[in-house]
Formats: C-alpha cells, sequence, structure tokens
C-alpha cells in the first residue's frame, strides 16, 4: 500500500518548528484578545470550581439526610445543588461564548496573514506548487488551528478541576487518594507515547486533504478541455486514487486519536474499581462516612476524565500543531523575488535596458544567457521566435514576476531591484495572451486597475477601443455579466475588455501577448485599432502574433533559444533574408494581403529566396 502514500511528501517550503515555537507564536496571535482571554479564563476558573463543588455537596447532603432527615435540610441541600449547577451552566455558557469570540478574531487574523502571504509569492511559487494545496493552507489549516486553543482553555480548565478534587480527597482520605493519583502517571506516559505518531498522522492528512482539493481545483478550471476529450472517465479515475490515499490516511489518523481514549479509559476503570472496592470496605468499617464513600465514587470519573484529558492533550495537541506549522511555514517562505531598496517610483518614462542577465526557470536549464538589450522610452518593440526562444520571459523579467540570476534590469536608469515594486507594478501595464476576467459584470472587470476611476471614466476607456462599438454586441453593455473566468464573453470580446481596462490605467510600460489569431477578422480590427492607441507614446515589450502587429512595431527582434540573432524594421529584416524572412514565409505569409493560397510563397523582396521548409519555425 506504500504507492498510495506516494505525493504526501512536504512541499519544499515546509519547516520543522519547535512545538515551543510554535506555542509562543500562536500565543502572539491572542495579544490583541487578552483582555477576552482574561475574562474566559475567569469564567473557566469559576465554573471549574462549581463543577468540583457539586459531588462535594452532595456528599455533604448524603451525611447530613444519614444523621437529619428533616424536609427542611433536605430541601436547603437541593436548593444549593441546583443553584450550583445553575451557576456552572451559565458560567460554562459564557466562556464557550467569549471562547469562540477570540478563536474566531485569531483565526480571521491568520487567515489573513495566510491570505497575505499567498499575494506576497512570486510567480516561480505558483509554477512550483499546485493553488489547490494553498488554498487548502489558507481554509482548512487555518481553521484546524483554532483546535490548538480549544484544547488549550480545556486543559486549565481540567487541571483547575483536578487540583480542587484532589484536594478535597485527600482531605477525606489520604489511602483512597493516592489510590486514585496513582493513575495519573500511567495516563501520561500512554498519552506521550502517542505524541510522535499523532503529528506524522496529522501532516499526511493535511496534506492528503491538499491534494484533493488541488485535483478538485484543476478539474473545475479545466472542465472544457475534459470534456472536450472525452476525460471524464480518467479523471474521475485520478480522482479516486487521490479520495482513496486521502480516505486511508484519514482512516489512520482517526485509529491514531480514537485508540487512545480507551486505553486511558480502561486505566481510569481499573482505578475507579481500586476504589469501589477499598472506599466500600472503608465505608462498611465506617472508616469514612458514606457520604464521603460516594464523593469518591462519584469524584474519581470527575478526576479520571479530566485526567485523560490532560494526558490525551499532547496527542490532540498535535492536529492543531501540525495545521498551525502548515500555515506558518507558508506565511514565512522565503520570497525568490528580493527587493534591495525600495526607491519611490512616482513616474517612468519607459526606458528598459538587460546589461549581461543571466536567467533559468529550473537550475541547469538557461534561458537568457549573457542577455543585454536597450530599449529607449516610448519604443514598441515585438519580440518573434520559436516557441522556447524566451520572448515571454523578457516580459515576466521586466515585470518583476520572476528573479533573475545575474546580471541588471534598469527602468530609466535604476536598478529594476531597487525600486518599490508596488509603486512600480502601478507602472505596468501586463496583458496576457488569454485575458483572465473576475466574475461580475464588464464595468467591474474593467475598472479593476483603477477602483477610484468614475463611470464617466470606465465608459470612455471601454469606447476608445474599437470606437465601443463591440458593447454594442454584448447583451447589456458595460453590464453584462462575464460569468466565472469570463467564460460568458468569446476569446475576442475578452481581449476588448483587457485593452480597455489597460485603456483606464495608462501604464507607462506595456507588456503585451498579443493573439488575435482565433477571433473574427471584425473583432480583429477593433483589437487592432485599440492596440494602436495603447501603444501610442509608450515603451511596450509586444509578443506578436500576428504580421499587422509586427508591421507597425517600430523594432522587431528575433530570439533563438534566449539570443536576439536579427532586429530592425519589418522591411529591413525582409530585405536581409535572415531568420526573419524565414518566419515571414512560413508562419506570416498567409496573413499578408499579397498572399495568394496555393502559391507556396510570397515573394517578399527582389533576390529573397523564402525558405519553404519550415523547419524549427513555430512562433
Amino acid at each position: 500500500m506504500g504507492f498510495i502514500m506516494d505525493g504526501l511528501d512536504a512541499e519544499s517550503y515546509d519547516r520543522n518548528y519547535q512545538d515551543s515555537d510554535l506555542v509562543r507564536r500562536i500565543l502572539s496571535y491572542f495579544r490583541p484578545q487578552g483582555h477576552v482571554m482574561l475574562l474566559v479564563s475567569g469564567m473557566v476558573l469559576l465554573s471549574s470550581l462549581l463543577d468540583a463543588a457539586l459531588p462535594i455537596l452532595i456528599s455533604h447532603g448524603i451525611d447530613v439526610y444519614a444523621s437529619d432527615r428533616s424536609l427542611t435540610s433536605i430541601a436547603v441541600i437541593v436548593t444549593v445543588v441546583l443553584l450550583a449547577g445553575c451557576l456552572a451552566w451559565v458560567f460554562n455558557f459564557f466562556r464557550q461564548a467569549y471562547t469562540a469570540r477570540a478563536v474566531g478574531a485569531v483565526v480571521l487574523r491568520l487567515r489573513e496573514d495566510a491570505f497575505s502571504a499567498t499575494l506576497a509569492r512570486d510567480m516561480s511559487f505558483y509554477d512550483e506548487y499546485a493553488s489547490g494545496k494553498v488554498v487548502s493552507r489558507v481554509t482548512s489549516d487555518t481553521e484546524d488551528f483554532a483546535t490548538v486553543v480549544t484544547l488549550s482553555l480545556n486543559l486549565v480548565s481540567q487541571i483547575v478541576l483536578v487540583a480542587i478534587v484532589a484536594a478535597a480527597l485527600f482531605y477525606i482520605s489520604v489511602s483512597l487518594a493516592l489510590i486514585a493519583v496513582s493513575i495519573a502517571p500511567v495516563c501520561f506516559i500512554v498519552a506521550l507515547a502517542f505524541r510522535r505518531i499523532a503529528r506524522v498522522t496529522t501532516q499526511k492528512a493535511r496534506r492528503a486533504l491538499a491534494s484533493v482539493n488541488a485535483l478538485v481545483q484543476e478539474t473545475m478550471s479545466g472542465i472544457s478541455v475534459a470534456k472536450s476529450f472525452r476525460q471524464e472517465r480518467a479523471i474521475y479515475g485520478e480522482f479516486t486514487t487521490v479520495n482513496q490515499r486521502s480516505y486511508v490516511v484519514n482512516l489512520r489518523q482517526g485509529l491514531t486519536f480514537t485508540a487512545i481514549f480507551p486505553l486511558l479509559n480502561t486505566i481510569a476503570g481499573l482505578g475507579t474499581v481500586m476504589i469501589v472496592y477499598f472506599g466500600g470496605m472503608q465505608a462498611a468499617n465506617h472508616s469514612v462516612s458514606p457520604g464521603s464513600w460516594f464523593l469518591f465514587v462519584s469524584a474519581i470519573e470527575l478526576f479520571t476524565v479530566p485526567l485523560t484529558g490532560i494526558a490525551s492533550f499532547w496527542s490532540q495537541f498535535q492536529q492543531g500543531l501540525g495545521s498551525a506549522e502548515r500555515v506558518f511555514a507558508l506565511v514565512d517562505a522565503t520570497p525568490r523575488v528580493q527587493q534591495t531598496g525600495d526607491e519611490a517610483v512616482s513616474a517612468v518614462r519607459g526606458e528598459i535596458t538587460f546589461e549581461r542577465v543571466n536567467f533559468a526557470y529550473t537550475p541547469n536549464e538557461p534561458v537568457l544567457t549573457d542577455f543585454s538589450l536597450h530599449i529607449p522610452a516610448g519604443q514598441t518593440v515585438a519580440l518573434v521566435g520559436h516557441t522556447g526562444a524566451g520572448k515571454s520571459t523578457l516580459g515576466k523579467l521586466v515585470a518583476r514576476f520572476y528573479e533573475f540570476q545575474s546580471g541588471r534590469i534598469l527602468i530609466d536608469g535604476r536598478d529594476i531591484r531597487s525600486l518599490d515594486l508596488i509603486q512600480y507594478r502601478r507602472q505596468l501595464g501586463v496583458v496576457p495572451q488569454l485575458p483572465f476576467l473576475f466574475n461580475g459584470t464588464v464595468f467591474d472587470n474593467i475598472r479593476y486597475v483603477r477602483p477610484d476611476a468614475t463611470d464617466a471614466q470606465v465608459e470612455e476607456a471601454a469606447r476608445r477601443v474599437g470606437g465601443g462599438d463591440w458593447l454594442e454586441a454584448l447583451p447589456d453593455g458595460l453590464q453584462t455579466e462575464v460569468g466565472e473566468l469570463g467564460r460568458g464573453l468569446s476569446l475576442g470580446q475578452r481581449q476588448l475588455v483587457a485593452l480597455s481596462r489597460l485603456m483606464l490605467q495608462r501604464p507607462a510600460i506595456l507588456i503585451l501577448d498579443e493573439a488575435t489569431a482565433s477571433v473574427d477578422p471584425l473583432t480583429e480590427e477593433q483589437i487592432q485599432e485599440g492596440l494602436d492607441e495603447a501603444l501610442a507614446d509608450r515603451s511596450a515589450l509586444v509578443i506578436a502574433h500576428r504580421l499587422s502587429t509586427v508591421k507597425r512595431a517600430d523594432r522587431i527582434l528575433v530570439l533563438d533559444h534566449g539570443r536576439i540573432v536579427e532586429e530592425g524594421t519589418h522591411d529591413e529584416l525582409l530585405a536581409r533574408g535572415g531568420r526573419y524572412a524565414q518566419l515571414y514565409n512560413t508562419y506570416f505569409r498567409h496573413q499578408s494581403a499579397d498572399y495568394v493560397p496555393g502559391s507556396g510563397f510570397v515573394a517578399v523582396a527582389e533576390g529573397v529566396a523564402p525558405d519553404l521548409t519550415g523547419e524549427g519555425v513555430t512562433i
């Protein structure tokens, strides 16, 4: 069954914390709730006192009834017992209510910190780790974190109760009290023996749940692809495997935690048997009163139940600590993108310089090697080349999504690593090949980049793209619901929304993965008009897929395995008859107005022999 446990290893950013460090950090989250916890502690003390007082009062009542059977005495005792029971319930109610309030506030803060940590992680983090597993830490693990607090408060209550009952037992009979107390070391030894295995099984259970969450999220995100290729059965089979693994791990965890209680209860039961036997003999010999014997018989449960709870505390505590450890590991994960300063970025002209930059997504697989490039402010640079040439990488590095290993990237002559990252990214406009839209209306998605924008500004930005004609095709105009991930709109409409968002943002630098190959000619024309306005007087890196975009660029760079092999304008590169001419004839030529289907090629320049092989040319 070992294969079932595959995939439950710790993430590389996981850490091993000492229990003392975890507890200290947990307490730091409760510091703002100190006044509430002080009140809760008072409620714990009072409810414990009353819980311990009940059997003592009943014991005293039995002795009183044995000597004085008057109705008045019985009524007084019954009244006192009922009053003590009611007060114990009231104190316990307020204790639980204020505990829930404090724990809720702490979980709220911890979840905010965990979510903030996910936002702070750079893109390489999400390339390496499944988002569903990260979601599990933010949701499920923060919820289980509350277990630590609840157990801790219960522990305090149980310690107070045991201390009071033990003092009363020693006061009545030292010999019987020693019998009751003798089971304590045995319970603690048994419980502590479970400590290590409880921690391990808890961590495995949380990882198994994270795997289930990751698979479900991935399936929901790619459900259209799965249905297109009729892979429902394969996905269900994969889910069955992951779910079975989660079942086995959770079963082991359940057995671990349930095994300890019957064992502890058995030990406590042996103590009860000895108390009943020896106490009964002493009561028969009148060494103790009937009421005192009753107190021992009833108090042994009050003593052993909290005692087993205290003894099993560390085993249960591991579940909460295991979850806290996973959350803190996420919060403490070291970002790979490291800023050396936080220089203010009030405005950006858009001059971009790469100085001998080396970059690799994974070790020993370089993408850029000793790469240098200068882009003057306001220039539009089109990037073309085969898949894996490094086109998208340049945009990601300028956006500071990834950390380069050596060299420098300068923005307006300043090292990109010295800039205030939040302020710098406000100067960037990034449009991916498949624009992401949030659930809501078209209006909401356009205003996303500037929440303070007025309705008029949002509408103006939308109408600057393609003259606003595209809005007429939407059922409710700007108030049209886009649906989850924008599925309510066509790909072209999503790109128009993304361009409108760009118009509202008015960034200094554009990073555009331009993709219009899958849209109709009218939408393409609308997108192109939006691009013309968006690119005007701005620095831009455009990963070009269309001839119209390439021809409009001020400068074209042909990349090959992270190197610039050609650069120039469209006409200059065609006349040169090199790599760009090959790309043109194998990819761009069918987009040209001069292209004649079936002719095999278009004459791009006099004396240029077009390459008809198409080897290795994929853009």
